[in-house]
This record gives structure tokens, C-alpha cells and sequence, in this order.
């Protein structure tokens, strides 16, 4: 019997499958320095889901996704803001074959154009995340 539907994807069609590893309602580090320091993930930029009912949509290195600020300054609390995925601890595949895990979920806070609205990233980024989004690969100290 032939497998139904076509290729694996999440987030963006156009793109490598990557194993997702950050969902809905989970909280998250952010990386760069725009003042907040933990956000909790509550929707995927791009996700629609006509197929399955009630599927909770993840998210891989290199989505965008809206986010409510849980920790950090008070000015920049309870504020729902967009970010790029840019680490997960699940370990996901790379077409060359190798494997890559980091230590925490981190993301970085952009603007709804993708203007990254801090001027660091603290840690390592996804290589995934640096190709796909330049302006974050051009304030990274590190890209794996």
C-alpha cells in the first residue's frame, strides 16, 4: 500500500524536514539581550493544519513563532512578541548525516518583518536558523 500524502514538513514547505522539538505552550530561553528572559510559545507563525483535527503544531531551528514574554524587564512582560527558533534539545538530522542536540531551547525576538530587535545572541546558533534568517546569523557570536 502506498504512503499517502507527500513530504514530511513542519512550518515551511520549502524546506529540509527537521525534527520538531519545541511546542505549543512551552517555555523558552531567549538568547539575545532585548530584555526579556523566558517566553512561553503560543502559536507557530505559518502553521495551518487542514488534515488532522486538533494537531498542536511544533516547531524546529529556523521557525518563527509568537511568543508571550514571561520573564524579563517589566516593560517588555505580558507582551506577545514574534521569535526565531534558534536552538532545540531534541536532537534532529542533518542532510550530510550528522546529528545535533544543544543544551537549551532558546530563541531570539524579532520584529513581525524579522528585524532582530536585540543587538547579541548569547550561545551557539543553529546553522539551519543562520541561513535562513541573515539578520540573525549577523549578530551571532557562534553558528553550529
Amino acid at each position: 500500500m502506498a504512503k499517502r500524502g507527500g513530504p514530511r514538513t513542519v512550518g515551511v514547505p520549502w524546506r529540509f524536514h527537521l525534527t520538531p522539538g519545541i511546542f505549543m505552550n512551552s517555555l523558552v530561553n531567549v538568547a539575545d539581550n532585548s530584555g526579556a528572559k523566558v517566553v512561553k510559545v503560543i502559536g507557530v507563525v505559518g502553521h495551518y493544519s487542514k488534515n488532522v483535527h486538533r494537531r498542536i503544531p511544533g516547531v524546529s531551528v529556523g521557525d518563527m513563532v509568537v511568543v508571550s514574554v514571561q520573564e524579563g524587564k517589566p516593560e517588555m512582560r505580558k507582551q506577545i512578541l514574534r521569535a526565531i527558533v534558534v536552538r532545540q534539545r531534541r536532537p534532529f538530522r542533518r542532510p550530510d548525516g550528522t546529528w545535533v542536540a544543544f543544551e537549551d531551547n532558546a530563541v531570539v525576538i524579532v520584529t513581525e518583518e524579522g528585524q532582530v530587535k536585540g543587538t547579541e545572541v548569547h550561545g551557539p546558533v543553529a546553522m539551519e536558523a543562520a541561513q535562513r534568517w541573515p539578520q540573525v546569523a549577523s549578530i551571532a557570536t557562534m553558528i553550529i
